[in-house]
């Protein structure tokens, strides 16, 4: 179970920790070609979940592999699950039903990794 938790873990840091480079990267008008729902944010709205984003993919790898306060695992993957839920009611409001599917796989990797870490394998 140990190894599913760090494999869920590593995935999701490797997923966030790059799009969420992107997002602080990127200028907006280049990233409206691959998120549609750049083009009704702003700027700044679309850095800061870039940062949230990138600080969650941390949270996930860091405090667990240190083992300083490890207990910050599974609240950054709860962070990041909340994150999901916002980008899927974004994607749904939007139309993109296509788009909920991933986001939806990412909140329940998450949240695997919120009950894992909290009651079923804790660090």
């Amino acid at each position: 179970m140990n190894a599913t938790l760090w494999t869920l873990q590593g995935l999701l840091a490797l997923v966030f920790l790059v799009t969420g480079a992107i997002k602080m990267a990127l200028p907006k008008d280049r990233l409206v070609a691959h998120m549609g729902w750049v083009e009704n944010a702003y700027q700044p709205v679309v850095r800061l979940i870039g940062v949230v984003e990138i600080l969650g993919a941390m949270g996930l790898i860091l405090p667990s592999l240190t083992g300083i306060m490890p207990w910050l695992t599974p609240l950054a993957a709860a962070g990041l699950a909340l994150t999901m839920v916002g980008a899927s009611l974004t994607h749904y409001r939007r139309n993109e039903l296509s788009r909920i599917g991933l986001t939806s796989v990412l909140l329940l990797m998450a949240l695997c990794v919120v009950i894992g870490r909290t009651w079923i394998m804790p660090l």
